[in-house]
């Protein structure tokens, strides 16, 4: 897995954002363990301490749950969680940059419906054509 070290987010947030995503996807189910803090650092090449600030964001949200001596696992309720945040998250900065953009390049109520068209005939796809 890779991190943008350019990135305007901090290592330890693009690593919960990873981590969230896996969790959207699937990937890391409800109940499911997720890796410890020194594999993981081990796989990011990042140092410990990172993992240990990702590992509190995530659990401080509530997105994964520590299980003393056994290891942090993914919360039952985080699809939820993250999708509640990724909403607000979009409603109040992907939005309106996608708003402005639509105004700049003059788009028609035909484009965005043409839009909406191959997104609805993509769901699950997770890419427009």
């Amino acid at each position: 897995m890779s991190i943008d070290f350019k990135a305007t987010k901090g290592i330890f947030q693009q690593i919960a954002d990873n981590i969230c995503r896996q969790i959207l996807e699937g990937k890391l189910p409800p109940g499911e363990r997720i890796s410890s803090v020194r594999e993981l650092a081990e796989e990011y090449e990042v140092n410990r301490n990172t993992l240990l600030r990702t590992y509190s964001i995530l659990e401080s949200d509530g997105v994964i749950v520590n299980k003393r001596g056994i290891g942090f696992f993914v919360a039952d309720n985080a699809v939820e969680l993250i999708r509640a945040n990724e909403r607000k998250e979009f409603f109040a900065e992907v939005l309106p940059e996608f708003i402005r953009r639509v105004q700049l390049l003059n788009l028609t109520e035909s484009d965005l419906s043409d839009l909406l068209t191959i997104i609805k005939n993509n769901t699950g796809n997770n890419r427009l054509k």
